[in-house]
C-alpha cells in the first residue's frame, strides 16, 4: 500500500487540474443548454446538411434540442479528450518514471518485487481515473438538476460508463508502453489518445475505413449510438477489453525482465 499511497500523494495536483478543469467545462456547457434550447432546431437544421463533417462527430443523428443529443456532442467531446489525454498521461510514465527521476535505486532496494510494484501502481491508476470520472459524473448531474432540466438517467449513465471504459483502456495500453519506456513518456500519451481519437473521426466519415472503430477505444465511445440504440455496443468493448488486458499483461512480462539503470 506504500507504493499506492506515494503515487496517489505525488498524482495529487494533476488530478486536482484536469478534474476541475473537465468538470468546469462540462458545468458551462450545461448552464448554457436553456440559453440555446430554442435555437437547436436550427442548429441541428444546418449541421445536418454539412456532410463529412457533421458524420464525423455524429451530428446528423442527434437532436440538439434534447439534453442528451447536447451533452453527448459539446460535453461527450470535452469528457473524451480531456478524459482520454489524463488517462494516457497518468499511466504511460507509471513505470518509466523511476528511470527518468532516477529514483529506481531507492525503490528497488526495498523488499517488495517488481510484480508487487507494477500492481500497485497500476491500483494507483484505476484509483486516480476512478475518482476523476465519480467528481465529473457529480457535477454532471448536480448542473443538469440546477438547470431544472430532467434528467436522462440511462443515456447519461451510458455514456459516463463508456468514456470511464476508453479511458481505462487507453490507460490499460500505455501503461504496457511504460514498462519499454526510460526517459520521456508524455508524448507518447497524448499521441495514443489523439491517434485514437482521430482514428474513430476517418471511421465515421468514411464507410470503407469503418473497420478502424474496432481499433479505438472511442468507438464504443460514440454519443450518437448510444444515445439511439439506448446500450453500448458489446463487440466493441469485448475488444477493448482484450487491449486494455493485453497492455497490463504485457507491462507484468517485461518489467519484471527490464535492465533498470
Amino acid at each position: 500500500m506504500t507504493i499506492i499511497k506515494q503515487e496517489l500523494r505525488q498524482g495529487r495536483n494533476a488530478s486536482l487540474i484536469w478534474t476541475c478543469s473537465i468538470g468546469l467545462l462540462l458545468g458551462i456547457c450545461i448552464f448554457l443548454f436553456p440559453e440555446m434550447k430554442g435555437e437547436m432546431d436550427g442548429i441541428s437544421e444546418l449541421f445536418s446538411s454539412m456532410g463529412s463533417f457533421t458524420a464525423a462527430f455524429g451530428m446528423d443523428r442527434l437532436n440538439f434540442g434534447s439534453l442528451i443529443g447536447y451533452y453527448a456532442i459539446e460535453c461527450g467531446n470535452v469528457l473524451g479528450l480531456g478524459g482520454a489525454f489524463y488517462a494516457a498521461l497518468c499511466a504511460v510514465g507509471m513505470l518509466s518514471k523511476e528511470e527518468k527521476d532516477r529514483t529506481a535505486e531507492f525503490l528497488l532496494t526495498h523488499p517488495v518485487s517488481r510484480t508487487r510494484i507494477v500492481t500497485e501502481k497500476l491500483i494507483a491508476v484505476v484509483i486516480q481515473i476512478t475518482a476523476m470520472n465519480l467528481i465529473i459524473y457529480g457535477l454532471a448531474v448536480v448542473s443538469m438538476t440546477a438547470i431544472g432540466e430532467k434528467i436522462p438517467w440511462k443515456e447519461l449513465n451510458l455514456l459516463h460508463l463508456a468514456y470511464y471504459l476508453m479511458q481505462l483502456e487507453l490507460a490499460g495500453i500505455c501503461f504496457g508502453v511504460s514498462a519499454f519506456l526510460r526517459k520521456g513518456s508524455a508524448g507518447i500519451g497524448i499521441g495514443v489518445a489523439v491517434g485514437m481519437y482521430f482514428l474513430n473521426l476517418i471511421a465515421n466519415i468514411s464507410d470503407s475505413a469503418s473497420f478502424l472503430k474496432y481499433v479505438t477505444p472511442f468507438g464504443y465511445c460514440d454519443g450518437a449510438d448510444i444515445a439511439a440504440n439506448g446500450r453500448l455496443d458489446g463487440t466493441l468493448l469485448a475488444i477493448g477489453l482484450g487491449l486494455t488486458v493485453i497492455g497490463i499483461l504485457a507491462a507484468y512480462w517485461h518489467y519484471p525482465r527490464k535492465d533498470i539503470h
